[in-house]
């Protein structure tokens, strides 16, 4: 692995959308108390099990520390394509820490390394300390043989766009500009970084992301492509639902814009659990909460979205609440992704730690000397 200056488009590189092929994903083995509970073990369940849907059309690399090791052993023994690598981190949401892939008309594959600030730095993140996690993209570019782009100056975590690898890429406003990521730059400035890495032409700013997402509104909880033209925006039709009018301005705003080749936006409501997610005090019991950690309180709603699903070579995964919208889901993103079974995977543990099952995964682009 060689570490590389400059910008990618400027090699020819750019980010494949993930319904493009594939040949793996990059995972992290859960284990930070604050996000996982002294008893990580139901987390490490669902995270198991959405490894091996994976893994049945495509390798998973998962970090996992050396106190972990032993037990992921036991845990993935039966399964030749998921592969352990020896890593620390300090928490498992391989979507923002890991790098961000890329490639050429070659299919020559590069990987780019971003500033991680645990979301939002001293200002407002969610961690105070993020040294293992800064770490991770070079763990993984070197684990597939990447070399890889040092783009310490532009904190960016990868759950924050979405492209759809013909010049089109959309974000949100509440996330890309929030004080805690990078003050120093204009939005015009941000643009011209996510042009030059990603290789893309159009950016399509949406206002805002899920309500309450403590990632400062992911668009990958929010929005998505899910084929060239078109894209998947969580909906309610309930007006007194505070997300009702974040995903109106958002369909307003996407139904006025054209994309990169000049089409206009198909766009598929995919409705949100019909009642809001909370977080429980029987929850809270089991969280660990280190000094300089955002704790958790009785009652929160919690950021659960539908859109955080996971597109590998044969599944879409689909997060699942036990909510009567998950069935809903489901067959949305069987119309959406014909090609493709639409798989649910109980995701509540996931939930719980913050996140989804789009934030604990990150797809590594097929090159053209992978087998399959």
């Amino acid at each position: 692995m060689s570490i590389l200056k400059g910008y990618p488009s400027d090699d020819g590189f750019y980010m494949p959308p993930e319904y493009d092929r594939h040949m793996g994903c990059f995972m992290i083995w859960p284990t930070r108390p604050g996000s996982w509970g002294r008893d990580a073990l139901p987390a490490q369940k669902a995270f198991a099990q959405v490894a091996f849907t994976i893994a049945e059309s495509e390798d998973v690399y998962m970090a996992v520390s050396l106190n972990e090791l032993e037990s992921a052993k036991k845990m993935f023994k039966d399964s030749e394509r998921i592969h352990l690598i020896k890593a620390e981190s300090d928490d498992a949401w391989a979507r923002d820490t890991g790098a961000t892939f890329v490639v050429n008309d070659k299919r020559e594959l590069r990987a780019i390394d971003w500033q991680f600030n645990a979301w939002g730095g001293a200002y407002d993140g969610l961690y105070a300390s993020w040294d293992k996690d800064q770490k991770l993209a070079r763990v993984i570019a070197d684990e597939v043989n990447a070399d890889i782009y040092d783009a310490s100056h532009f904190v960016l975590e990868g759950g924050s766009f979405h492209v759809d690898g013909e010049g089109t890429l959309i974000t949100t406003k509440e996330c890309l500009l929030s004080p805690g990521r990078n003050p120093q730059m204009s939005q015009n400035d941000i643009e011209n970084e996510l042009k030059k890495y990603l290789g893309v032409t159009k950016i399509i700013w949406l206002d805002y992301g899920i309500y309450n997402d403590e990632t400062n509104g992911h668009v990958d909880n929010f929005c998505c492509f899910c084929a060239p033209g078109e894209v998947i925006l969580a909906w309610t039709d309930d007006e007194d639902d505070p997300q009702y009018e974040r995903s109106r301005l958002a369909f307003d705003i996407l139904s006025s814009q054209l994309d990169a080749r000049g089409r206009k936006l198909k766009i598929h409501k995919l409705p949100i659990p019909s009642k809001p997610i909370c977080i429980e005090e029987k929850d809270l019991l089991n969280f660990v909460f280190e000094e300089g950690e955002d704790e958790r309180e009785a009652g929160e709603r919690l950021a659960a979205s539908y859109v955080k699903f996971y597109i590998s070579p044969d599944h879409v995964l689909v997060p699942q609440f036990g909510d009567i919208n998950d069935k809903a889901a489901i067959n949305i993103l069987s119309e959406c992704f014909p090609d493709r079974k639409a798989v649910g995977i109980y995701a509540m543990d996931i939930l719980k730690g913050g996140g989804n099952i789009h934030c604990i995964t990150q797809q590594i682009p097929w090159r053209k000397d992978e087998k399959r």
